[in-house]
């Protein structure tokens, strides 16, 4: 008996330190994705007929409407709107400070309606590199900006003649030397609000060896009307004579 009134007495002990940190996980907020710029709408789950509204973010109020009267605060005045009837609130040209938990209350509403909202920048143009080895060609997929916008939401994806390309969610391909260097190789990158897709021809991460085929009998044209030059002054000196 002890025993268990000691066990219950830690249990209410650990609770009680646990109790701030528990409150501020919410398990029933739903995540929204949008980009910077952009906007975003959140639907509240209600379908009853509003009385009055109140959006929060955090506890900071964003907009609310009661008696027949909208108040917006900032920084949300001038760039938010609420439908009385639905309860859906669109925030306009978003920013990164934007992003936290949103929160609509109500009369109406009996049930918690919480939105995660997640603000992300598109991703910019792509790059694809080449490394080579004694036995591989390495491909890597670089977003050329410098990108730190939720990076784990990014995912790679390609696409080429060679089965390696299927199913690989790394940001580098390994392509033996002896592969066909005439294939395509492309590299898509996307995240919850944008998509990227570059290319490269295998054959491109050779440099060029020597003289090139299509410059070849350029050459030789230019040196035989050279020797054609030499001749004929050689002739006319040696009529002269």
């Amino acid at each position: 008996m002890v025993l268990g009134s000691g066990a219950g007495l830690a249990l209410g002990v650990l609770l009680v330190y646990l109790q701030p940190w528990l409150g501020s996980i919410s398990c029933n907020s739903l995540p929204v994705y949008a980009a910077v710029n952009e906007s975003v709408t959140f639907h509240p789950s209600s379908h009853m007929p509003f009385q009055e509204i109140l959006w929060k973010k955090q506890k900071n109020k964003v907009i609310e409407w009661e008696n027949s009267e909208f108040k917006a605060f900032p920084p949300f005045k001038g760039r938010v709107n609420l439908d009385p009837v639905s309860g859906n609130l669109t925030i306009f040209n978003l920013t990164s400070s934007d992003e936290d938990e949103y929160e609509i209350e109500s009369p109406s509403i009996t049930s918690t309606n919480k939105f995660s909202l997640y603000v992300i920048e598109p991703i910019p143009s792509l790059t694809l590199t080449c490394t080579l080895t004694d036995q591989n060609i390495i491909v890597q997929c670089e977003i050329l900006e410098h990108y730190d916008s939720h990076p784990e939401l990014l995912k790679y994806s390609w696409d080429c003649p060679s089965d390696q390309c299927k199913n690989n969610s790394a940001p580098e391909m390994h392509f033996d030397r002896e592969s066909d260097h005439s294939q395509k190789i492309q590299c898509t990158v996307s995240n919850k609000v944008s998509k990227r897709t570059s290319s490269i021809i295998l054959a491109t991460c050779f440099p060029s060896a020597g003289v090139s085929r299509g410059r070849f009998p350029l050459l030789l044209s230019v040196a035989f009307v050279g020797a054609l030059v030499s001749s004929l002054s050689f002739f006319c000196l040696a009529k002269r004579r």
